[in-house]
């Protein structure tokens, strides 16, 4: 380290790529959302052990997400205004203490405070880690948050296929093999907030400066512009969770009330479905970099809807085909929603992520608990049937205001 740095060459370095720190927060993410695709995945054994019903399902699910949806905007306003940088590690061992209350919970209510805690480690680790990819990112922020992303959703889909092999043949003490990858994490994310702490100016020479209270310098950019904008991206993103949670939450059980398959098939089925969104997902950043992220958003949220209208309607193996397609079209649109709410906002990107991140988590377990609910009631394949209209609302779209950066950096 030099003893006197110039602040040119901060600007310099900071406008670098730092690709070991992204693929670290890729891997962390990979790591944190495994875990968190475990819980969704046992819900089968959970219902079997305690005879819960869809609504009690539904109801760990937004324990889980409402405590991420609650604490991650918080996490993300505090983290802008004072650097955390071994917070991550925190995070992860929440998250450990939540793998070891779900193995020996042993009724409803305990399943509840496990997946709180799970989800208060989550909350921690999102919002941050998102901020620290948003820092490495130099000037491919889109790439930087596929990156990111990519981990989260590999993640999500070895979740399912590593509780069939490992949880389900052995029953729920299993969930404890999972604490080796929480563990694995805390080391990770240690040396990852190592970096943060000894690299805080990659930070500052990204924004471009807001007036107070979140306002964005960008010309033109009025503040009614920005909240109309922000209100968009929040329908886009109600649009796509609540359609993944039909999927993560209820797919399994779909296919096994209308096709007869077993549990470990309808899992397979699930993995499929998530590593296509995995493999969705690293498109999204790098084409917003390219072609816009106003264009991506567009592609990735109504380009899904003549597959999701055709879904509850098709056989089992067009089934699954469909499945995958809407996995690798609809998983773009997150990076590319979250990269444009952060140019709107460069002053706050921890918020933002925290809000997005939050609004995710919540609305999704918000969904979840509601489509349990309706499949109590009305049966898991009408769930499915009206998920289906939810791409549509992609149209909003042409309310967002084109400010892709003409300056190169974005």
């Amino acid at each position: 380290m030099k003893p006197d740095p110039d602040p040119s060459t901060d600007a310099d370095d900071a406008s670098r790529t730092v690709f070991a720190v992204l693929f670290a927060i890729s891997f962390s993410h990979l790591l944190n959302d495994a875990i968190q695709a475990l819980l969704p995945s046992i819900y089968p054994m959970l219902k079997a052990n305690y005879h819960l019903s869809f609504s009690q399902l539904g109801l760990i699910t937004f324990a889980f997400q409402g405590t991420a949806s609650l604490l991650q905007p918080a996490v993300g306003w505090m983290t802008d205004r004072r650097s955390l940088p071994y917070s991550l590690p925190v995070g992860m061992g929440l998250t450990l203490a939540g793998l070891v209350a779900v193995a020996y919970a042993g009724d409803f209510a305990h399943i509840l405070t496990a997946a709180m805690l799970v989800g208060a480690g989550s909350a921690i680790f999102h919002p941050e880690a998102s901020r620290i990819a948003f820092m490495a990112a130099g000037r491919r922020r889109g790439l930087a948050q596929s990156l990111f992303q990519v981990g989260g959703n590999t993640g999500s889909a070895l979740g399912p296929l590593l509780a069939a092999l490992v949880v389900m043949p052995r029953g729920q003490h299993a969930v404890l093999a999972f604490c080796v990858l929480a563990l694995v994490g805390v080391v990770v994310l240690w040396r990852v907030g190592r970096w943060h702490r000894q690299n805080p100016h990659r930070l500052r020479p990204r924004s471009r400066g807001t007036a107070s209270g979140g306002t964005p310098a960008r010309p033109g950019e009025t503040r009614r512009r920005v909240v109309l904008a922000v209100g968009v991206l929040v329908m886009l993103v109600f649009s796509k969770y609540v359609y993944l949670a039909s999927l993560t939450s209820y797919y399994t059980f779909y296919l096994i009330d209308r096709f007869g398959v077993s549990v470990q098939h309808a899992q397979y089925l699930l993995f499929l479905l998530l590593a296509a969104v995995a493999a969705g997902t690293i498109a999204g950043g790098p084409v917003g970099d390219r072609v816009g992220r106003k264009r991506v958003i567009w592609f990735s949220i109504l380009g899904v809807a003549p597959f999701s209208l055709a879904l509850p309607h098709a056989g089992l193996a067009l089934t699954a085909v469909l499945s995958v397609v809407i996995g690798l079209v609809l998983a773009s649109a997150f990076s590319a929603i979250l990269v444009y709410a952060q140019e709107l906002m460069p002053g706050n990107v921890g918020m933002v992520a925290g809000l997005f991140f939050g609004l995710a988590f919540g609305i999704a377990g918000l969904g979840s608990a509601v489509l349990g609910k309706i499949a109590d009631h009305t049966g898991i394949a009408f769930v499915f049937q009206l998920c289906a209209w939810l791409p549509l609302l992609g149209l909003l779209t042409v309310l967002l205001p084109n400010i892709e950066s003409r300056d190169g950096d974005g």
